[in-house]
């Protein structure tokens, strides 16, 4: 078969992937709180039904062509961070797009999304939204600096900015680069507590204080949009980390157990922690994060 039909046909089915398994994360997330908060909840689909019934509403809200382009810079995002991320190892399939400085890519591409929110919600009026965006971006600032520097140390420790290079890398050492370099590792994990904005980060939305959000005027299809597009860049940043620390993964039931398990962390840690305030989000993030980011460079430098 032709390399780029092939190429294609992969890119879709990475795309019907990573929504189906960010979907189910996302039920599993919200069965898991239930049962823990002494609740039956929603069954683990639901996220499914919750999508159809707003793909099919129709909303009469509209405050500029800015809003409506919101949704579509967070999809834009999602998708494109996908198509550069290689999903499975030693196959055509789930290679999809990478190339040898995507990871430059992707650090930049990854806060499009956020950005193309920002604009949209600020569009609306609503003090709600422009008080979620503020504390989004302010809380984007603070977990981007350690998250950066943990790739900043893979980069300079092993001379490659290429995903598929650091997972050659692991092939040949026989070793996951989490080992290599732990000190990153942990900067990266205590950064990826921010990027899922679950509690205690979920300051942006906070439903029981400013109405969602950034999301506070958008319903129907935009709404739906969002929940596909974070279902897909949650898949985006689990399989980024298991590509880049843990190896890579051979077959879909490889990838699915390791990106549960990196799944699991934020979801846990957010049901035993209460929502932190925007300044104790970005100290959180300045303390403990940046300083084991500070010493995985430092660890890189001298390895």
């Amino acid at each position: 078969m032709n390399t780029i039909l092939i190429q294609i046909l992969g890119a879709i089915a990475t795309i019907l992937l990573a929504f189906v398994v960010g979907m189910l994360y996302g039920g599993t997330r919200r069965k898991i709180i239930a049962r823990i908060q002494n609740r039956v909840g929603p069954p683990v689909y639901q996220n499914f039904i919750d999508v159809v019934k707003l793909y099919s509403k129709e909303t009469s809200i509209h405050h500029g062509a800015m809003q409506h382009m919101g949704p579509v810079f967070a999809i834009t995002a999602s998708i494109t961070s996908l198509m550069f991320v290689p999903v499975l190892t030693g196959g055509a399939w789930f290679a999809n797009f990478a190339f040898s400085g995507d990871l430059v890519f992707l650090v930049y591409m990854m806060v499009f999304g956020s950005l193309g929110m920002a604009l949209g919600a600020g569009q609306t009026g609503n003090p709600n939204s422009a008080i979620g965006v503020t504390r989004g971006l302010s809380q984007m600032v603070g977990y981007e600096i350690p998250f950066v520097m943990s790739i900043v140390a893979l980069m300079t420790q092993f001379h490659t900015t290429s995903i598929t290079g650091m997972m050659e890398i692991q092939t040949l050492e026989g070793t996951w680069l989490m080992f290599t370099n732990p000190f990153a590792f942990i900067a990266a994990i205590m950064a990826m507590l921010g990027m899922f904005h679950y509690a205690p980060f979920d300051i942006v939305h906070a439903p029981a204080e400013v109405a969602s959000g950034p999301v506070s005027e958008f319903g129907g299809k935009y709404l739906g949009m969002m929940m596909t597009s974070g279902s897909i860049f949650a898949f985006v940043k689990l399989t980024l980390f298991v590509d880049i620390f843990m190896g890579g993964a051979s077959n879909l039931i490889e990838l699915v157990v390791k990106t549960f398990g990196l799944y699991m962390i934020p979801v846990l840690y957010g049901v035993i922690s209460p929502r932190y305030r925007t300044e104790q989000a970005i100290t959180y993030f300045w303390k403990w994060p940046l300083f084991f980011g500070i010493i995985g460079l430092l660890w890189a430098a001298f390895y």
